[in-house]
């Protein structure tokens, strides 16, 4: 497994010495800084009531408490083009005077990642200040007769359908996993949400699936504990190093590369397939929403803002209030934000190759 992360690692130690440099006078740096009677836009690429949109709302109070002199801070939320127009909008013409802020999710990152001629944004220009992981379970039918992960070499050779969004989409993920896994998986095309995907699986259309940490707790631990569906492992989150760890809300589940160890051994054998899954992985869960400044922001700014999610997380209302929100997963914030974001913004370009030929000779997906 060490040798399948050393990527991760590498990039999460370079950007981590990078950030350390930058944010070394950071407390000094913050004291210069005033945000008194102003007001903050945190640019949402997505429609008002979604994820991310949810997710900035929540934090905004919260910023707004601990950023110096307290301004106002305001969600503007950007939508089109999944997400692309929003984003390079912001690039294009948000000023780099701390008074603006984009949020991004996974299906802003995976355009970027994927080299879509349509991304006018480079995240590594942008200065992050803030990450929230998600997480997600994948599980089948009972009926199968497997018991856990360490089983899952029995369905070697057995036709299993997915209902997925789409092949771009955030089931990428799964469609890299599955691949990198070697299970034999039919991907069915069309759905709007993971919520149709577990309708399928409860229709018998789908035998394999996966839910996000909230959606799993609520709507398929019931299967689970009714013995109508077994769950196989989490996709795991990322330390402040990169590194791949359990799900801290499914303890007990073994993460995605200990799944892979049990069913082939070593991973080393598993190659670029893997570093592309850990690429859009890290982009899609382990660090699924970046908080960013533009390019070009002043130091003490950025540190203004990294000292105030720091403070934001560990104030005590949103400990007490952050629920479904953000889960039992620890933010990154100030020295932990850059490796974290690091690894789920980089992707090495021979990977991205092999993802886009993949899934033009699989899927007949064209990047331009």
């Amino acid at each position: 497994m060490k040798n399948a992360l050393r990527f991760v690692r590498g990039l999460a130690v370079s950007a981590v010495m990078a950030a350390s440099i930058a944010m070394a006078p950071a407390s000094v740096q913050a004291q210069e800084v005033d945000f008194s009677g102003q007001t903050v836009e945190w640019w949402i690429p997505f429609s008002e009531g979604g994820g991310s949109d949810v997710w900035a709302r929540f934090f905004a109070p919260y910023l707004s408490k601990h950023l110096p002199g307290q301004p106002n801070v305001i969600v503007r939320n950007v939508p089109g083009g999944g997400s692309i127009t929003g984003a390079n909008e912001f690039v294009a013409r948000a000023r780099p005077d701390g008074l603006s802020l984009l949020g991004t999710s996974g299906s802003t990152q995976f355009p970027y990642l994927l080299g879509d001629s349509r991304v006018r944004y480079d995240y590594a220009e942008l200065e992050p200040v803030l990450v929230s992981p998600t997480g997600g379970v994948v599980y089948i039918p009972a009926s199968f007769g497997i018991s856990d992960a360490s089983e899952l070499g029995e369905l070697m050779g057995t036709e299993l359908v997915y209902a997925s969004q789409g092949a771009t989409s955030l089931d990428l993920v799964p469609l890299l996993a599955f691949e990198v896994l070697g299970l034999d998986v039919r991907h069915v095309f069309g759905m709007t949400g993971r919520g149709d995907g577990r309708l399928a699986f409860e229709r018998g259309e789908a035998t394999i699936d996966y839910q996000t940490s909230s959606a799993y707790l609520t709507n398929v631990q019931p299967l689970v504990d009714a013995g109508e569906a077994v769950p196989l492992f989490s996709w795991g989150v990322l330390d402040s190093e990169g590194n791949v760890q359990r799900d801290p809300t499914f303890p007990d589940l073994p993460h995605f590369l200990e799944a892979y160890e049990m069913v082939h051994g070593e991973m080393s054998a598993a190659g670029i397939e893997l570093q592309a899954y850990l690429a859009f992985f890290g982009s899609g869960f382990a660090a699924q929403k970046p908080a960013m400044l533009p390019n070009g922001t002043p130091p003490e700014i950025v540190a203004a803002y990294r000292q105030a999610f720091i403070d934001a997380v560990a104030d005590p209302e949103l400990q007490a209030a952050k629920g479904e929100i953000l889960g039992e997963y620890d933010q990154a914030v100030g020295d932990d934000v850059a490796g974290v974001y690091r690894a789920a913004t980089t992707i090495d370009p021979v990977a991205r190759d092999w993802v886009r030929q993949f899934l033009s000779e699989n899927y007949q997906v064209t990047l331009d």
